[in-house]
Formats: structure tokens, C-alpha cells, sequence
């Protein structure tokens, strides 16, 4: 079991998610006592008789005099168990791009639902979002279960439509848990609440504190190294005068001290003589290290480039077809010309056919649509200028995703997912 946990929290709009997320900062102690006077201060001068918990969150004061979310945001708690690290964001349908970007690096997802309105539109749109991006856990919260007259039976039938619908997407029973709460009054979450006799699992904190995931949740299957190099380090220096090393972030597999690898595209092989950071050297690093490699040979790599295990050298890739989320307002039409940014090279890219768009809550594909425009899920062609060294995502989540961005501007335009990840969610016939 891993002691970190990286969360996201998704819904829809005053579903509770500000009120969620304060009252797991309370219960967890992860607040200092200057910002509880402060909310307790503000939650008085709304007339109020218990403390406004959403207002921990709600940091902003123009989203406080609003009443309402508007981006991501990242939190940091912890108990003696583990820590966390939670991606808090918005419940509109024109943000659904905070709940891809959130969730994108999630290894569990908190789905709200409210207990009065049960499985609503935007609930299938980010269940189905959540399923293309591979989210291995998840967590349907029912809250303001206290609202409603027969608790057990809404929660009963709320579960059941949920089950059903994570079942189509492909996640497994044990993979998907649902907990009635009340973050309003903290019921089932830091401890199991007499309130809710009818519920007989874990609380909310109890499950984050033992749910197995793994460290590494980005792969779901076993690859062999993936370091995309994001600098090279040349001192220059008279203690250094021939250092070169290779710095990046392991994506994907391990690498050891006198592993044979190879650097991609250029197919040139060589061995692992170092393996450097900042506390030293180490013997091995694993995926998500940071660390600087040191090559036995004087290889020409430069930053973008990609040392890789030789056992499964990944094909570089000039054509192929990848599933986008389109995040921005202008839509998306064949031919557009932009920039594709994949771990950290940048190369010019065309769009060719839109193949199909994805429709989230029949789980269907209608073929061949015009455009995509916001908020929509499609699978498209893509030429690349030079090509990359990416896994299919339903490989490795890290290595098989990519942003397109506004050549112009340089605003991300689509968060893109390498493959046909859509034919693992669709269900029915085409539309």
C-alpha cells in the first residue's frame, strides 16, 4: 500500500463537493486554528449556526460572495495512516476540462451525487470521463442522504443505477464503492454514523486510509522503461568538466545501474552507467522518480528525446488515432493545424478525419461529425511533424496521453488520450 493517495473530487453544481472537502480538512485536523475563527467568524455574519466548512475551501473571495467554484484546486491532508493529495474541482458542465485535468493523475476519484436527485446527466458525463481516463478507484458519495425521507431506499436505488453504470464502463465491483454521507454534519465521514443503520461499510476517511492502490497506478500493464528526457546537464565546471547527464522524470518501468537502454527515435543502444539526485547517487529509481541518468556513451539526446527499456521498444509514431476531450470554446473541425505537447517534446501536428464523437450518456458514438466542439469526446486522426515515442493509453496512462494546444496563444485546446479507448466504453450500436 502506498502512504500517498492523490484523489480528485467530481460532481455536479451544490452537490456539497466545498462542503466535502472542508469537512475532510476539519476531521483530519489539516487546518490551523486562524482559518477555523475565520470561518466560524463568517459563517456568523451569514447567520449561521455551525461553521460554514466550504468556506476552507472556497478560498477566493469573489467564489465566496458568489457561492460558487471555478477551478481547480489542489489540498493537502493527512492522517496517521496516509497522506493526500486531493484535486477539488468545480461542478459546471463548462468546467468538465478541471474534472479531466484533475483526474487525469488521480489514482481514486470521490463522485458526489445528491441524495435528492440521484444519478443525474452530469453524473454519466463524469463517470463516463473517468472511465476513458483510466481512473482506477471510485468512490460514489451520496450526500445530504439527511434530506431525503427513506434514507436506505434512495440510497439502495441510487447504488444500484450507479452500479450499473460503472459496470458498462468496465470497472470491476471491488474497484467501486458507495457511501452515504452528510458533509454537512460529518456523518460517515472521519467515522461510521448511527445515523445511517441501514450502511454497515467503512466511512469515507477509513476507505481512503485502505483502499490498495498501487504507487504507480498510471500503468495498467507492465512496460519496460520510459524516461522522457527534460534536460541535459552540462557544468562545464573544474570539479565537472565532462559531466553530462539526463534528467527527467521515470514514466514509466525502473531503471538500474548497468541496464542496457536505448534512446529514442534514434534507435541508438548504450548502458546506464549512473543513476544521480540531488541526495546522491542510487542503485535503482522507479516510475515517478526524478533523477538525472548517466549514459556509459556519448550519445547526441537532447531534451524531448526518450531513453526506453529495449525488450519493448515502442514504435515512433507519425500517424495515428487518439480519443481528445475538446476543451475549448472554438470547436474542433479536419485540418485544423496545432501544436502537440507529449511528455516533453512539442511538434507541430495536423488533425485529419474526426472519426467519431462520443455521446456520454447513451455510451454510443455518433461516425463522422462535423466538429467537436466544447466539452466533447471524440476519437480523431492526427498527423505528428516528428514522431513519438507514446504507449497506447490503455497501456500506461502517462506515457499514451498528450495536450493540444492553440499555436497562437498557447491555451490547451484538447487533453488527448493515444488509442481507441472509446471502443472500451461504448455500448449499443453506432448512432
Amino acid at each position: 500500500m502506498s502512504d500517498l493517495l492523490r484523489l480528485a473530487t467530481a460532481g455536479s453544481v451544490d452537490d456539497g463537493k466545498s462542503t466535502l472537502v472542508g469537512r475532510l480538512l476539519y476531521d483530519t485536523k489539516s487546518v490551523l486554528a486562524d482559518q477555523i475563527d475565520a470561518v466560524t467568524r463568517a459563517s456568523v455574519d451569514k447567520g449561521l449556526a455551525t461553521p460554514d466548512l466550504s468556506l476552507l475551501v472556497d478560498g477566493l473571495r469573489a467564489e465566496r460572495e458568489q457561492g460558487i467554484t471555478i477551478d481547480v484546486a489542489y489540498r493537502y491532508f493527512a492522517t496517521p495512516t496516509r497522506s493526500f493529495v486531493l484535486a477539488d474541482t468545480p461542478g459546471h458542465v463548462q468546467y468538465t476540462r478541471n474534472t479531466v485535468s484533475g483526474a487525469s493523475t488521480a489514482q481514486l476519484v470521490i463522485l458526489l451525487v445528491d441524495a435528492r436527485k440521484g444519478v443525474i446527466e452530469q453524473t454519466r458525463r463524469h463517470a463516463a470521463v473517468l472511465a476513458l481516463l483510466g481512473v482506477p478507484k471510485l468512490v460514489l458519495a451520496v450526500n445530504k442522504i439527511d434530506l431525503v425521507d427513506d434514507p436506505a431506499a434512495v440510497f439502495a436505488e441510487i447504488s444500484s443505477e450507479f452500479n450499473s453504470l460503472t459496470s458498462t464502463l468496465g470497472w470491476a465491483t471491488e474497484d467501486v464503492t458507495e457511501i452515504p454521507v452528510s458533509a454537512l454534519h460529518g456523518d460517515n465521514i472521519a467515522s461510521r454514523s448511527s445515523n445511517t443503520p441501514y450502511y454497515d461499510g467503512p466511512s469515507l476517511i477509513e476507505h481512503l486510509e485502505s483502499v490498495p492502490v498501487d504507487a504507480d497506478s498510471a500503468g495498467r500493464h507492465s512496460i519496460g522503461l520510459r524516461f522522457p528526457v527534460q534536460y541535459v546537464i552540462r557544468p562545464r565546471t573544474a570539479d565537472y568538466p565532462d559531466y553530462r547527464g539526463y534528467a527527467g522524470q521515470v514514466a514509466a518501468g525502473t531503471v538500474a545501474r548497468g541496464d542496457e537502454v536505448v534512446v529514442l527515435p534514434s534507435g541508438i543502444r548504450t548502458t546506464v552507467e549512473r543513476i544521480d539526485t540531488a541526495d546522491g547517487e542510487l542503485p535503482l529509481a522507479q516510475a515517478g522518480r526524478s533523477v538525472t541518468l548517466v549514459l556509459a556513451d556519448d550519445v547526441d539526446i537532447s531534451r524531448g528525446d526518450t531513453i526506453a527499456s529495449p525488450v519493448d521498444v515502442p514504435e515512433p509514431l507519425a500517424d495515428f488515432d487518439a480519443t481528445v476531450c475538446w476543451l475549448a470554446e472554438k470547436p474542433l473541425r479536419p485540418g485544423a493545424r496545432l501544436l502537440l505537447k507529449h511528455g516533453t517534446r512539442t511538434t507541430q501536428a495536423i488533425v485529419g478525419t474526426l472519426v467519431e464523437r462520443f455521446d456520454e450518456q447513451k455510451l454510443v458514438a455518433a461516425p463522422s461529425p462535423e466538429t467537436l466542439e466544447l466539452n466533447d469526446i471524440g476519437r480523431i486522426s492526427i498527423r505528428v511533424a516528428e514522431p513519438l515515442v507514446a504507449d497506447d493509453y490503455g497501456v500506461n496512462r502517462h506515457t499514451g496521453s498528450f495536450l493540444l494546444i492553440d499555436p497562437a496563444g498557447g491555451n490547451t485546446l484538447a487533453a488527448g488520450l493515444v488509442g481507441d479507448v472509446l471502443s472500451a466504453v461504448e455500448v449499443g450500436d453506432k448512432v
